[in-house]
């Protein structure tokens, strides 16, 4: 009888505690950025069609988190929706960038802010700015939402904007979904996202008159943006199992996926 083939999405089924992280056999495990989930889970869904004999684990524990988990051993591919910092190189980790995000950043639909410049998206998340009306909006207090400590996400945004240590969030949250959803509930709230995971409950806002797109996060016009790195131990084998889906995600095959999943491939 073929095996049947199971992805395991741990933040949609609430089995986080169950997925081990350690690959083995045919099992590949991926640990790590949640604003990763859409493009992951389609790839790993189209290998395991193809590959009927693999199961591959996802994780969504966040950027950092992953990152840990490769450099102890604990799974085979992490996932990370940041650049590798220099002391993480230095542990002996390589990253590989998969594809590049958008991130979008985010308003509530009867928000009447349409654009914004990146002056005063860095001025509004560190408090120069706190008041909708300063922006061309409805008078109102900005709400900042943002990410928790450690997320690629957050850590994306922050250097960017170059607001590192500096932003007054109202609240941070320890996903993307949440991210979307707390955003979509409140009028005054502002928060940023990845590109591929952003749902019609929210407005995505232009930054310097550009909105982000495959074309405008291709071509580097859409400046809000960021790496999806994949990272592995340099010098270390990955698996058999591991190795093939590693080579299948980074070809040229896979790069149709990637952008059904909202992202722009690397290769």
């Amino acid at each position: 009888m073929k095996k049947s083939v199971l992805f395991i999405l741990a933040a949609l089924l609430g089995l986080t505690a169950l997925v081990g992280c350690g690959g083995s056999g045919n099992t590949v495990s991926t640990d790590g950025s949640t604003s990763m989930e859409k493009v992951i889970g389609s790839l790993a869904e189209a290998y395991m069609i193809a590959n009927g004999d693999t199961t591959v684990t996802y994780n969504p524990t966040g950027s950092g988190s992953g990152i840990t988990a490769v450099s102890e051993g604990r799974c085979d591919i992490g996932l990370s929706s940041r650049e590798l910092k220099a002391e993480e190189l230095a542990k002996g980790l390589k990253a590989t960038v998969l594809a590049y995000d958008g991130i979008a950043i985010i308003v509530n639909p009867e928000n009447g802010v349409e654009n914004l410049t990146m002056q005063q998206l860095a001025d509004m998340y560190t408090g120069k700015i706190t008041n909708w009306s300063e922006v061309g909006g409805a008078d109102g207090a900005i709400v900042l939402i943002g990410r928790e400590a450690g997320s690629g996400t957050r850590d994306g945004f922050e250097s960017i904007t170059d607001t590192e240590d500096n932003c007054a969030y109202r609240q941070e949250l320890t996903s993307t979904g949440d991210v979307i959803t707390t955003v979509a509930s409140n009028p005054n709230a502002i928060g940023y996202a990845s590109l591929a995971a952003v749902k019609d409950n929210v407005k995505i806002v232009s930054i310097d008159g550009v909105i982000p797109t495959e074309e405008s996060v291709k071509n580097g016009s859409y400046t809000v943006q960021r790496p999806f790195v994949l990272v592995t131990k340099d010098g270390v084998e990955l698996s058999k199992a591991a190795q093939d889906f590693f080579d299948y995600i980074t070809s040229q095959e896979a790069a149709d996926i990637i952008l059904a999943a909202g992202a722009v491939p690397a290769n």
